[in-house]
């Protein structure tokens, strides 16, 4: 648990670089802001397939080998980002490293599906979901502090070496299936089994047959349209929430960095919480749960972007708001609603399957935000300024067409 946690952790390190570097680089003149759109978007489009793809394979595969080789690929990409400036090299490398961050999701929710049982598995996905939290705030503050001192470089090549030694540290502290080591599958170890589409698994069904029943499922599709919607505006924020402090509120980029690196040590809470309340109060029922952290991001969102400015606390408590209920929201849509639902033998390629959705949805917010942005750059007297409204409207909209679908999945149930 520990491993995949921290571990997926540290994925993100490798990740999200590119939101920390784009003001260095728009005012280096670099790149553009639609150049970093086309850059940041060629990651989720990657990641997204990569996602699918490698779902499928991490149910077939070992996880304790799948899953940090990911990482170690990932971190040789970060080292090159960090000593060239070609664009074109930028989109290729960057596209590259969304393919091997793809190893990391499935090969969790796999080790996840087979080590914890359906009554028990929301309390420990949403340990697990901390991991987002985990990586988007050592990213902002650590990556922000390596930025400051170093310069953009700094952003790639210290979560580059940083990852390479986690990568060696997760091969020697994961552990594959229960089966693997001689030990009973959780299902009978708990007596917890599924009844509905998992009884189909009990069928002598192959894996990859097993794999191909859940594109028949409805409500996967809804959850995945819903998680594309939600996502566009997590990236958003993750990936122009520092530029937008920076330019809109005036801070510095250590600041910024500090008030993102906050609002995602409240995800860690916001995870465990919707984990603990949708197993103990709902009975693992995901819908209710989603629908309250929906309106309380919702409304962050609201007093975020359009909250009188001089007030830095407000701000600070709505992204507080904001990093506690988004998490839980993109744990169930993001994965835990659907190996619900989904056999637990195919696990991985139903969260490969919603996260070809999820990171589509980011691809397109990157390029779009991208195009807002840019278009809302005017010189005056020399001096850039930005007119973040239209890309704001565009963010807010997204998780508002994500808590309409998702209220639509009220009364699916999980498997009993």
């Amino acid at each position: 648990m520990l491993s995949i946690t921290l571990g997926y952790g540290i994925y993100y390190t490798c990740r999200l670089g590119m939101s920390v570097v784009k003001k260095p680089l728009i005012d280096g003149g670099i790149f553009t802001a639609e150049e970093l759109g086309m850059i940041g978007s060629a990651l989720f489009y990657t990641y997204a397939f990569g996602r699918l793809v490698n779902g499928f394979l991490a149910d077939h595969s070992n996880v304790k080998k799948f899953f940090p080789l990911g990482l170690l690929l990932s971190a040789v990409i970060n080292l090159i980002m960090g000593s060239t400036t070609l664009f074109w090299a930028w989109v290729i490398l960057w596209g590259l490293n969304g393919w091997f961050q793809g190893f990391g999701s499935p090969s969790s929710v796999v080790a996840l599906s087979h080590w914890f049982s359906n009554r028990e598995r929301g309390r420990y996905y949403g340990i697990w979901s901390t991991a987002h939290s985990i990586g988007e705030g050592l990213t902002f503050i650590v990556s922000a502090s390596l930025v400051t001192v170093w310069g953009w470089q700094g952003g790639f090549i210290g979560p580059g070496f940083f990852c390479i030694v986690a990568a060696v540290v997760l091969y020697y502290t994961l552990r594959d299936r229960p089966a693997t080591y001689g030990l009973p599958e959780i299902a009978d170890w708990k007596n917890d089994h599924g009844t509905s589409m998992a009884q189909k698994d009990k069928q002598k069904l192959s894996i990859t047959r097993t794999q191909f029943l859940i594109l028949k499922l409805r409500p996967i599709w809804i959850l995945g349209f819903a998680c594309a919607m939600m996502s566009a505006t997590r990236y958003a924020i993750n990936s122009w929430g520092i530029l937008y402090l920076q330019e809109e509120k005036g801070y510095s980029l250590m600041e910024a960095g500090s008030i993102l690196g906050l609002n995602t040590l409240a995800g860690i809470a916001g995870c465990t919480a919707y984990g603990f309340i949708s197993d103990k109060l709902f009975a693992a029922r995901r819908p209710p749960v989603t629908l309250g952290f929906g309106i309380m991001e919702v409304i962050s969102l609201i007093i975020i972007f359009y909250a009188p400015p001089g007030h830095p606390v407000i701000l600070t408590l709505a992204f507080v708001l904001y990093g506690f209920s988004l998490p839980g929201i993109l744990a169930a849509l993001g994965g835990l609603f659907a190996i619900d639902i989904a056999p637990k033998r195919v696990a991985g390629a139903a969260m490969g399957f919603i996260g070809i959705f999820s990171y589509l949805g980011a691809a397109i917010q990157e390029r779009t935000s991208g195009y807002l942005i840019q278009q809302g750059i005017t010189m005056l007297d020399g001096v850039r300024q930005y007119d973040f409204s239209k890309a704001i409207i565009f963010w807010i909209g997204c998780s508002i067409i994500s808590l309409i679908l998702a209220t639509t999945l009220w009364k699916v149930k999980i498997a009993e």
